[in-house]
Parts: structure tokens; sequence; C-alpha cells
């Protein structure tokens, strides 16, 4: 198959999805087309089946704000008639799945069919989409979708209650690549290069904005290192960061927090981390918590959207109301405590991720391939 993804190129678990995912299939054998702005940041050109097509946004004084949506859909319209793709899977609402559907109308115009996939990951629906501004164009975009996916039951439970939707939402959840993700015994994994023999390692990752808690994140982290000697690794950029290091200041914990900045090296970060922290106002599905637990790093979590579908209680981890930071370090530290508990909950998020591993999905997002170019012909 000949696919175009398109996407936003950036840390975001979207980003993220869809390049693991374009790369997966061109190691199947498919050719995969990305078209965005962007270089992807985890895209790795180490297939031929791989083709990034870069949009430019010309600058004219006209526009306020320039308009990325024109330029998206004339780039996927030259793309697909340049080289015969069949099938463009777009990821996030908005502006994606608005700009395929105009590129499909004008390719239609040509006399050539292209059947679009829309997956939707969260923010687009649940903040963005549902905004009275773009309501209208984000339920039309998914009604005309040939395909429409969401990463996790609660994602598509909000997207019906948000929209008038005509047609069914198939849930096919985010997925990890095993192969990415070294053993915590691994010559990278070497932990005494960021703590002490007796000190845990707890880690945050994110875009650092307020819907992440990350003032929550602080705090938690406080309450914990009254009790266990621990470090805090905070990864990630974001409009929060300059908050957070006030507020580490103020608790007098600077020599116990590292804010590393972006990585494209997480996997190698979390396999010698004890403890991941995610208390977000609201998660789709949590990505980032699966890519802990697939380096055996136990989750505690908020309870908000997808994530009871990710972070098991009690088993992989534990899971509290959000903004409940006492309790949140409370089962941080029953964790963390006791090595034999510790070890436990490391395997236990370990074997609750191989379920979600990329060889366990992509065969449903080419099952939902398969079955949208049958049903052209």
């Amino acid at each position: 198959m000949k696919i175009g993804i398109v996407c936003y190129p950036t840390f975001g678990g979207s980003g993220v999805v869809a390049t693991e995912l374009g790369m997966a299939l061109a190691e199947k054998g498919h050719e995969v087309h990305f078209i965005t702005y962007k270089q992807p940041v985890r895209l790795d050109f180490i297939s031929n089946k791989i083709h990034f097509h870069e949009v430019f946004v010309e600058e004219y004084p006209l526009f306020h704000f320039q308009p990325y949506e024109l330029a998206l859909s004339t780039r996927i319209v030259e793309e697909v008639e340049k080289h015969g793709l069949e099938i463009l899977h777009v990821h996030y609402a908005i502006p994606h799945a608005y700009a395929a559907y105009m590129a499909k109308q004008m390719l239609l115009e040509k006399g050539i069919q292209i059947k679009v996939v829309t997956t939707l990951h969260g923010t687009d629906i649940t903040l963005v989409g549902s905004h009275p501004n773009y309501k209208a164009a984000v339920e039309f975009s998914i009604n005309n979708s040939d395909v429409v996916t969401t990463v996790s039951e609660s994602l598509k439970q909000d997207t019906l209650r948000l929209f008038s939707i005509r047609k069914p939402i198939h849930v096919i959840y985010n997925f990890i690549d095993f192969k990415k993700y070294p053993d915590i015994d691994a010559p990278e994994c070497q932990r005494n290069a960021i703590a002490k023999e007796n000190e845990r390692i707890i880690i945050h990752i994110s875009n650092l904005r307020p819907v992440k808690r990350t003032m929550d994140v602080i705090a938690i982290f406080n309450k914990i290192q009254q009790e266990i000697p621990a470090k805090l690794l905070i990864v990630g950029e974001g409009p929060d960061r300059e908050k957070m290091g006030q507020l580490v200041k103020e608790l007098k914990i600077e020599n116990q927090v590292l804010f590393l900045g972006n990585s494209t090296e997480v996997n190698k970060l979390l396999c010698y981390s004890d403890l991941f922290l995610l208390p977000s106002k609201t998660e789709s599905f949590g990505l980032v918590a699966l890519e802990a637990m697939a380096a055996k790093t136990p989750v505690i979590s908020s309870n908000s959207g997808g994530l009871p579908e990710v972070n098991v209680q009690g088993v992989t981890g534990f899971l509290s109301n959000v903004g409940n930071t006492d309790e949140m370090a409370e089962n941080a530290v029953s964790i963390l405590k006791d090595l034999k508990t510790l070890k436990q909950f490391k395997q236990n998020a370990f074997e609750q991720a191989k379920k979600f591993s990329l060889n366990q999905i992509l065969p449903d997002y080419l099952k939902v391939y398969k079955e949208v170019l049958e049903d052209c012909c």
C-alpha cells in the first residue's frame, strides 16, 4: 500500500504514534509518505520506503495568521498525484482531517480517489475541537472521513458525547515498539550517573502545560523525598517550566530535581527510573505512561480519561482523583520503600505494557486500511 501520514511533527503523543506507525508500516514493505511542516522528531530514515514532504506556508502581509490548512491540503494533492497514494491517515482532527477533506474534494475533480482515515488523539476533541469556534468544522471533518479511530474507549465516548457522529468509531490503542527499550541491566542504563546507590529515581515527561498539573508533580515529589531519598527528573519543555523551577527553589530541593529539557532518548531515561508521575487533569490515553511501563517503571497517575485503561490500580501503579497529591505521594512511597515490592510493580508494569505492543496493534491498523480500500472498488 501507498500511505500518506499527516501529523504534528512534535514530541507530543500523537506525533510519536504517527511516526512510529509509519516506520513500522515501512518495515512491513508499505510505502509511507509523511506530509507535515517539519520532519517528525522521531522519524528515522532507515528505509527507502519512508519519504518526507515539507509543507511550506508563504508569508503574506494580508494574513494575520498564515493559512496552514490551505498549504497542507495543496501539498497533499501534489503528493497524491505524484506518488499515487491510496490512503491518507491523518492524526488530529484540527487541522488535519479538515485539510484532508479539502484535498479529497480537489482530487475528485481530477478523477482521483483517496481514502481518509482519521485518528483522534484527545486534545483535538476534548479541549480544542469542542470549542464553539471549531466544533462545526471538526464534526463535519469527522463525519466525512472514511474511517474514524480513537486511541481509547474513553476518548471514543467523549467524542460521541461532544459531537453528533454519524459513523462507527473504532478504538485502536496506542502502542509501544519494545525493540527500542533497553533492559534495565543494559550498559546504557547505568543509574549511578543520576543518583546515589540509596536514592530512588522519579521521572515526569510532558510538554509541561497546565493540563499536566506540573505543580502537582513537584508537590508529590516533595512529599516522597521527605520519606525516601530520591531524585526527580523533569523531561520536556513548556509554559510551566519557569514556575516549576521557582517552586523547586521555594521548597529548597534544587539539588534533587534535574530539568533535562526535550529528549529523543526517553527510552534510555526511563530504563533507570523507579517511578513515573502523571497527575494530569486529563489524558485521552497516556502514551508516556505506557512508555514508562514498557521500561519496567510503575506509574502514579490521576484516574482521568483513558489512564485507567492503561494503568491498573494496585498492579502497575496507582490511580487517584485529580489533585489528590497526598494520596499519590502515599501510594508512591508504598511502592518505593521496599525493594521487593518495587521489583514486583516493575514486572507487573512490563507485563501490562506487552498488551499494547506494536505487534499487537499494527494488525488493527492494517485491517482498517485493507477494508477501506476494498470499499472503494
